[in-house]
């Protein structure tokens, strides 16, 4: 980010709070950044805030896994307001692909899984371990 290039980072550090800025590792289990058609999620990525000068930064280290828009957890359907897509997900409170996936995967009825992944609440490798 500055060139520190072999720099000891403890120099490089003391520098950076020389100069007012300020760095914290923020202990994130996961980070997700929502575009207009899809979803990057980062798990167990590392991510480092950056305050200088009144500005904070963030900085996301990790590999990304890619889904489309809307297939998230229950928390993402709550912050779109319920949008339209997560409708499978608010009628039968769990969605109907998530359900073929475990009745699928368990070789069990779709009333079955439905009500596996309700126990669960939607944790989908939970429910098809029950099953098997």
């Amino acid at each position: 980010m500055f060139g520190g290039g072999g720099m000891n980072p403890r120099k490089m550090q003391q520098m950076m709070k020389q100069m007012g800025i300020d760095v914290t590792e923020i202990d994130a289990e996961e980070v997700v950044i929502r575009t207009g058609d899809e979803e990057l999620v980062f798990d167990g990525a590392q991510v480092t805030r950056m305050d200088a000068q009144g500005q904070e930064t963030y900085q996301i280290v990790g590999e990304p896994t890619t889904r489309e828009l809307g297939a998230g957890d229950d928390d993402a359907a709550a912050d779109d307001g319920g949008s339209d897509d997560a409708g499978a997900a608010d009628a039968g409170g769990v969605p109907d692909e998530d359900v073929r996936l475990v009745a699928t995967r368990a070789g069990v009825s779709e009333a079955d899984a439905r009500e596996a992944l309700e126990d669960v609440d939607g944790d989908l490798a939970a429910a098809i371990s029950e099953l098997e």
